[in-house]
């Protein structure tokens, strides 16, 4: 049974009130609230095992650097990698992403050589790809979508050439809601002998991610849109990959060894893990895996999947309301206008009567050109809404119809 009571109870930001009225948070798809577990986790971590991880032989080092790598361990279970040495820690979803990016066009690519994206892609999974266009004269292609916001599979397939060497895809639209058949994807990238870069920021906190079953060559997500800490995320890489892929940065803990005549570097993933890491938002991040084990990916994407219906049944009642993504498969994400009422207005409104709510291009430009808009208001799930605060959402964008 998905006790709703008991999991919000976790969230004591619930139940605050803004502008003097109930909050009502609809802005997951940017960031989620932390549980107290994962509050209180790191706080113990800070109170207790404070120190730097890694070649320390003092007991709080050591300490650290046990729950460092636990939640590294912990990370790849909860994704199926093969083993922890796959997992690379960032600051989140853009830093893994802009790594690939670099790392791969380095090694990898050279001028006139291709990468294919698609037309809902965040800018962080658009702009380090252009800086390689910039520096490297690589090339960009772009798979293009329908009007429901689902990918031209066979359009996708015409992209490829000899020159064709990575796919940079996202898993689901942070804007659309659209959730991309990404294994099919990657089957007909291998058919072709090019690796796939998944972009899971909005996939990993919404249902179960499977490395294996995926059989995708790199996948990011970062930690506060699974209920963990900012400033925290993951990078997965095949072995063979991390391997073979250059260091991103360069400095502390991950050289072998350094003299002024040459320098040998550590093994993936500490070769991608320059300088101090954060150390305790990694342990925040695998209490936030322990949290949304406990409930189960598979209650969490059933539950979300009843809210997001809701909301397009309740929502598409509102006079001249349009939805943006309507593709068969969608995640609980609801890009919408209100007939002339700026997205900007429109938020500002629900602001005031405590709705949360996300305005703008959601840094997806390019996908606003395509769907000839310049933003929406944006409503996005997580586990701890309810069909309650959807009704508050429909009332209070009726409330703002009536003003305009």
């Amino acid at each position: 049974m998905y006790d709703i009571t008991s999991i919000r109870q976790d969230f004591p930001i619930l139940s605050r009130k803004v502008h003097d009225k109930p909050l009502v948070y609809l802005d997951n798809a940017a960031t989620t609230q932390k549980p107290l577990c994962v509050l209180d986790a790191m706080r113990d971590e800070y109170l207790n095992v404070n120190a730097n991880v890694h070649r320390g032989v003092h007991w709080m080092s050591q300490q650290a650097t046990d729950l460092y790598e636990a939640a590294r361990s912990r990370i790849a279970q909860f994704i199926h990698a093969n083993s922890p040495s796959e997992i690379v820690f960032t600051r989140g979803t853009t830093e893994g992403l802009n790594l690939i990016a670099s790392t791969f066009a380095q090694e990898m690519m050279k001028e006139g050589d291709e990468v294919i994206i698609s037309t809902m892609e965040h800018h962080s999974n658009i702009v380090p790809w252009q800086l390689q266009v910039a520096r490297r004269g690589i090339v960009l292609k772009v798979i293009p979508m329908n009007d429901k916001g689902e990918l031209l599979l066979d359009e996708y397939e015409k992209l490829f050439s000899e020159k064709t060497k990575i796919v940079s895809i996202t898993q689901m639209s942070n804007v659309l809601g659209s959730i991309i058949p990404v294994k099919q994807m990657i089957a007909t990238a291998h058919r072709h002998g090019v690796p796939v870069m998944v972009d899971g920021a909005q996939s990993a906190p919404h249902f179960a991610v499977d490395m294996q079953d995926l059989d995708c060559d790199f996948f990011a997500f970062s930690g506060h849109k699974i209920y963990g800490p900012t400033g925290i995320g993951i990078l997965y890489g095949k072995e063979k990959w991390l391997d073979r892929l250059p260091p991103y940065q360069g400095g502390g803990e991950m050289i072998s060894h350094v003299s002024f005549d040459r320098v040998t570097f550590e093994k993936p993933p500490l070769k991608f893990e320059a300088g101090t890491p954060d150390y305790v938002a990694a342990h925040g991040l695998a209490v936030a895996i322990d949290y949304v084990d406990k409930i189960g990916m598979n209650h969490i994407e059933a539950y979300e999947h009843e809210l997001t219906n809701y909301a397009m049944q309740q929502l598409q009642q509102i006079e001249g309301l349009k939805v943006f993504g309507t593709a068969d498969h969608k995640g609980g994400v609801i890009s919408f206008q209100v007939g002339d009422i700026h997205h900007m207005d429109m938020g500002t409104l629900l602001d005031q009567l405590g709705i949360a709510v996300r305005t703008g291009h959601h840094c997806a430009q390019p996908l606003m050109e395509r769907l000839g808009i310049l933003g929406t208001a944006r409503a996005s799930f997580g586990l701890y809404n309810t069909k309650e605060e959807i009704d508050v959402l429909v009332n209070g964008i009726e409330r703002v119809r009536r003003m305009f």
